[in-house]
């Protein structure tokens, strides 16, 4: 064995007509920073009611006839497997509109004209766009953007706020940031969140009766501010990721209401729709979702976010070059097929793979450098790799490694090449009953799912989701590696083969 299980908080989807919340067990390996913060859900606590200022009245989608052509403007980081599922059609009717779409298609053109077959869904949620998704991901947008100094020159009880995060204590501006990024979430985002619902920036003090759960989220393993924040990231993560893949359908409102996010949303407004939907009630719900809500706190703070938007995924993006994360001629088992890149759940970013030891004995084999490029980060149980050049794991792609060996692990700064040694795998890092590698891609700071419409391919092999987390295959040229975490020859690959 060489994950281990624990609680999902995605049992706080809240799918169907019921509100009754449940408890789902998968199998896992979870970073450090999320193995004692990602726990059973018990309850939400619904914030103290405050004034609610009725928005302006929004437009309604009218009722279209099945097949009827819709204008699109193509928003960055769309594919057409998640635009034909939020407008409820096929990637074949899509292509049958739009003629000139290039067969072998991933990414499509920010700003691209197209019109797109809808058929019609009741329940149709909120137009309202709140949030640009470039100012959602932790990407090119956050470069100049200092936190700390930041947070210290607001009036607000976040300032002198400390906890420990990450085997140190943190305080203010660095503990957002840390969380930032670790979830690749923009730490303006979050300061954001943390005004809008408890006063971060703005109040002296934190009111006493949001001390335990500021944000919202009733739960005693998630007492404070920064355990309140981690469990936010990880839901706005899944609400985010879950939509620009299409696997988003329904959002059940705390009365037990649902909503169909408005096929032509975008993924950052969406992410936030899904969190408010499980720590408010509908009014506030309504009212956070809309112009007076979250977006007019952001504004406030750090301006208009639709001016000048810069897109951060373009058309036609493809990956580099990639090696299997281990040496010719080894052979090793592949123990997790696409899930959480980190915390628990969407992205399905990451996939493992283990050396051929038992339970979390220690290994003299080294996980590998899949492409050139320059630590950027080397902490407890994980490098970072960057390989644009540029050394900032802001921007261009980025390759996470989870469960470094301490000992004999790459440094900060040393810039490697492809089939360098990066560290030993272990089960540091966070929960594992096993040795092995955890292995993830991010590209401008947004995590790439590892089956998508830019596949995580390494040496020719090709990652697909299976029916949950973690299961699922490799393929190559035909053949085919079964996840397990039982190391039986069909999970086995030998490098260079």
């Amino acid at each position: 064995m060489n994950r281990k299980q624990f609680w999902n908080p995605k049992s706080l989807l809240w799918r169907g007509l019921s509100c009754i919340l449940t408890l789902l067990f998968v199998s896992a390996c979870i970073p450090t920073g999320a193995a004692n913060q990602i726990t059973p859900a018990s309850s939400v606590t619904v914030i103290a009611a405050a004034t609610v200022v009725i928005p302006t009245p929004l437009p309604t989608r009218e009722t279209y006839n099945p097949g009827t052509l819709v204008a699109y403007n193509v928003q960055t980081g769309d594919t057409l497997p998640a635009l034909a599922a939020h407008f409820n059609t096929t990637e074949k009717e899509i292509r049958e509109a739009n003629s000139t779409l290039p067969e072998n298609v991933t990414t499509l053109p920010p700003g691209m004209p197209m019109q797109i077959p809808i058929y019609y869904k009741a329940l149709w949620g909120n137009p309202y766009q709140i949030l640009p998704d470039s100012l959602y991901v932790n990407g090119p947008a956050q470069i100049d953007f200092n936190t700390v100094t930041f947070v210290n020159s607001q009036p607000g009880w976040l300032k002198t706020y400390s906890a420990l995060a990450g085997d140190q204590t943190r305080t203010g501006g660095d503990l957002i940031n840390y969380v930032a990024t670790e979830f690749s979430i923009s730490p303006r985002l979050l300061l954001t969140l943390a005004e809008y619902q408890c006063g971060a920036l703005s109040q002296p003090q934190l009111d006493p009766a949001l001390e335990d759960y500021p944000l919202g989220y009733n739960d005693p393993f998630h007492k404070g501010f920064y355990l309140q924040l981690v469990w936010a990231a990880n839901i706005l993560n899944n609400g985010y990721y879950e939509w620009s893949t299409g696997r988003i359908d329904t959002i059940t409102r705390s009365d037990g209401t649902l909503e169909h996010p408005d096929p032509w949303q975008n993924s950052a407004t969406v992410a936030l729709q899904y969190y408010y939907s499980l720590v408010l009630p509908v009014d506030q719900y309504s009212q956070a979702t809309y112009d007076m809500g979250f977006a007019a706190t952001y504004k406030k703070y750090f301006g208009d976010p639709w001016k000048n938007v810069q897109p951060h995924i373009p058309g036609s993006l493809v990956q580099p070059t990639f090696i299997l994360p281990f040496p010719s001629g080894k052979t090793w088992t592949f123990t997790g097929a696409p899930h959480g890149g980190w915390g628990t759940g969407d992205p399905l970013a990451a996939v493992d793979f283990a050396p051929p030891v038992s339970g979390c004995a220690s290994t003299s084999d080294y996980a590998l450098a899949i492409a050139d490029g320059e630590i950027v980060r080397s902490e407890t149980g994980l490098v970072v790799l960057d390989l644009d050049d540029d050394g900032d794991e802001h921007t261009g792609w980025d390759i996470l490694y989870l469960h470094m060996a301490s000992n004999d692990k790459v440094r900060q700064g040393t810039l490697v090449k492809a089939g360098d040694p990066i560290g030993h795998p272990s089960c540091e890092g966070g929960e594992a009953t096993g040795t092995h590698v955890h292995i993830a891609r991010k590209y401008n700071g947004e995590w790439v799912p590892a089956d998508s419409a830019i596949p995580f391919v390494m040496d020719g092999w090709t990652p697909h989701n299976g029916t949950n987390a973690y299961l699922g295959t490799l393929t190559k040229n035909g053949h085919v590696v079964i996840a397990s975490d039982n190391s039986s020859p069909l999970s086995q690959i030998t490098a260079g083969n």
